[in-house]
């Protein structure tokens, strides 16, 4: 993996990035629905003109899907994802990195409140991963996806979602190579969105979307 420094344009991304520590998945809010109890299995004779004919049994209240949203950071990569970057941009969740997962004003509302999980790599310097591991319904992927498009992200069709990235790559003025960018995902039920900075982050979010919907 390639790591290239760009003093310059870290102090700019960095100044703009809020800080986000920690990387605990917020708690959903209201919980999981709970079953309508299905009635017990009973036998009863065919009911008479004087007998009240027994009700319906309820309908089983649907479940909701479970969340995308792992309970660790390191359930969301496969095993040699998550060697190779122990190796290469370590550590993970490095309480010092404050940079957000998007430069995006539209979008980082679109995650404060949101049940999510914050995942960086790298220690506080020019070289950085910010990653944010969110639920969505349909419409907010929907309004994310129109966000992504009317900002000039490049968006294709990946596992069943929307991969959508942007970078830009050029040298300072005292001559030193800069490369920044962004990933989203949408797929079902989750946004994955991830900011970095002078590192190569090739098959990064493929890997993510790989590990979390199969």
């Amino acid at each position: 993996m390639r790591i290239a420094t760009a003093a310059a344009t870290a102090a700019i991304v960095l100044a703009a990035s809020v800080a986000l520590v920690g990387c605990q998945p917020e708690p959903s809010p209201g919980g999981a629905a709970t079953p309508t109890p299905m009635p017990s299995a009973t036998t009863s004779a065919t009911p008479s003109a004087t007998t009240e004919a027994p009700s319906p049994s309820p309908e089983p209240t649907e479940q909701p899907a479970a969340s995308i949203v792992p309970g660790a950071c390191e359930d969301a990569y496969s095993a040699a994802m998550l060697a190779q970057l122990n190796g290469a941009i370590p550590p993970l969740n490095d309480p010092g990195i404050t940079m957000v997962s998007t430069q995006n004003v539209d979008l980082l509302e679109m995650l404060d409140g949101a049940t999510t999980l914050r995942c960086t790599w790298g220690s506080p310097s020019e070289t950085g991963i910010s990653t944010n591991i969110t639920a969505v319904d349909t419409a907010q992927g929907a309004d994310i996806l129109a966000t992504l498009e009317s900002a000039g992200f490049a968006c294709q069709v990946l596992a069943g979602g929307t991969i959508c990235t942007m970078e830009e790559r050029g040298i300072t003025q005292d001559d030193l190579e800069y490369a920044f960018g962004e990933s989203h995902f949408v797929g079902d039920g989750g946004w994955v969105t991830t900011n970095w900075l002078n590192t190569d982050i090739t098959g990064y979010t493929e890997d993510i979307v790989a590990s979390l919907w199969g």
